[in-house]
C-alpha cells in the first residue's frame, strides 16, 4: 500500500475549526488522563469533578483561578510578539524576575504619590525591567544573529540568581531572615476586586494588554512589518522594511509584557519581592502562547484553562490523593495534540494514488 502525505496549499483558519481542534484535543488529553487515574486506583469523575470544582467551583476558587490568569496572560502575550516575529524568546521566565525586581523598587522608594500614579511607576518600572532583559538577546540576535533561544535560556538563570541575590542581601527586609524584601506602599498595591479573596485589578491591566497586542498586530504598521519578518525575512527586506529594527521591537515588546507578569505578583500577591517568586509561569506561557495559536483571543482562552488546571490539580491531589504530576501529564498531551492536528490539516493523504479529501470515502 502506498501512501503519500502531501502538503496543502493553504490550511483552513475557520475560528469554527480551531475551536473544533482545541475541545478535541483537550478531550483526547482527557480521557489518556483518565487511564492513568485508573492505573492509581482513583475514581474518574470524582477526580474530574474535584479538579472543575478546584477551578470553578465557588467565588474563591474561581478568583484564584483568575488570579493565577494573569501572570500566564501577560507572559504569553508577550512570547506571541516575539514568536510572530519567528524570534524564539525563552526567557519570559526572567523578564518576569527582572519586571518583578522594576516593580518593587518603586513600590519601596518612591513615597507620597496617589494610588493611580504609584501603580502607574510600577507598570512602567516592570515593563522597562523586562524589555532590558528582552531586548539584550533581540540586539544579539539581530546585529550577530546570536541564538536567541541558547541566549534567552542562558539570562533566565542569571536573572533569577540575580533577583535571589538581592532578596538575600541589598534588598532584604530589615531584621528578618527569609529572602524577601519588605513589603511595598499600599498606594503601590493593585485594589483587591473581592473581599476575603486575592482577586486583583492586574485581571484587568492584562485584558487591556490583549487588547493592545490584537491591534498592534493586525491593525498596525509596526504590527505588519512585525508578521511580515516572522514569515519571510528576505521578502520583507525586499519589501524595504528593517529586519534589525523589527527584531529589537519584537524583543523589546515581548520581554516588557513578560515584565508585567511580575508587577502583578508584586503588587497584586505578595505586596514584595519573594525568592523563587515566579513558580514557572515563563516556562508555562509558551505552551499556553503556542495552545492559542499566537492569538491575542486564543492566549486569553488558553491562559484561563491552563490557570484552572493548575488550580484545579492541587484540589484533586487534597481530596482524592493523586500526583500532581497526573494534570501535567494532561497539559502537555493538550499542547501535543494540538500541534498535530494543526499540522495534520495541512496535509492531503495520498492512497494508491487517489486523493483522500475530508469527507471523502476511501
Amino acid at each position: 500500500m502506498f501512501i503519500e502525505l502531501r502538503k496543502r496549499e493553504q490550511a483552513s483558519t475557520s475560528p469554527l475549526l480551531t475551536a473544533s481542534r482545541l475541545v478535541g484535543s483537550v478531550l483526547i488529553a482527557l480521557c489518556i488522563g483518565s487511564i492513568l487515574i485508573l492505573f492509581k486506583e482513583g475514581n474518574i469523575f470524582e477526580a474530574y469533578g474535584a479538579l472543575i470544582y478546584g477551578a470553578f467551583g465557588n467565588t474563591n476558587n474561581l478568583s484564584e483561578t483568575i488570579v493565577k490568569t494573569v501572570p500566564l496572560l501577560f507572559a504569553a502575550l508577550g512570547i506571541v510578539v516575539a514568536f510572530r516575529c519567528q524570534i524564539w524568546n525563552i526567557g519570559a521566565e526572567g523578564q518576569i524576575y527582572f519586571g518583578a525586581l522594576g516593580a518593587v523598587l518603586i513600590g519601596l522608594y518612591v513615597e507620597g504619590l496617589p494610588r493611580y500614579m504609584h501603580l502607574g511607576l510600577m507598570v512602567l518600572a516592570s515593563f522597562a525591567g523586562g524589555m532590558f532583559w528582552g531586548i539584550i538577546p533581540g540586539i544579539l540576535r539581530a546585529k550577530w544573529e546570536a541564538n536567541e533561544i541558547l541566549v534567552t535560556v542562558m539570562m533566565n538563570y542569571i536573572a533569577i540568581l540575580f533577583v535571589s541575590y538581592m532578596c538575600h542581601e541589598p534588598l532584604r527586609e530589615p531584621g528578618g531572615w527569609i529572602p524577601q524584601t519588605a513589603e511595598i506602599a499600599i498606594s503601590a498595591r493593585l485594589p483587591v476586586l473581592l473581599s476575603q479573596t486575592r482577586l486583583h485589578g492586574g485581571i484587568f491591566i492584562a485584558l487591556l494588554c490583549a487588547l493592545i497586542v490584537y491591534i498592534l498586530l493586525s491593525r498596525t504598521t509596526r504590527g505588519y512589518q512585525i508578521r511580515a519578518v516572522g514569515l519571510s525575512p528576505k521578502s520583507a527586506v525586499y519589501g524595504g522594511m528593517s529586519l534589525t529594527g523589527n527584531i529589537i521591537i519584537a524583543m523589546a515588546i515581548s520581554g516588557g509584557l513578560a515584565g508585567l507578569a511580575g508587577m502583578s505578583e508584586v503588587s497584586g500577591i505578595h505586596y514584595r519581592l519573594l525568592d523563587d517568586i515566579s513558580p514557572g509561569y515563563g516556562h508555562n506561557a509558551i505552551v499556553v502562547a503556542l495552545l492559542g495559536r499566537l492569538t491575542a483571543g486564543g492566549v486569553v482562552v488558553s491562559s484561563v484553562l491552563f490557570a484552572a488546571l493548575m488550580v484545579g490539580a492541587e484540589s484533586m491531589q487534597r481530596k482524592m490523593g493523586l500526583p500532581v504530576s497526573i494534570v501535567y501529564i494532561i497539559e502537555g498531551l493538550i499542547i501535543l495534540f494540538v500541534l498535530a492536528t494543526e499540522n495534520l490539516v495541512r496535509y492531503s493523504v495520498i492512497l494508491k494514488g487517489f486523493k483522500l479529501k475530508r469527507g471523502t470515502a476511501c
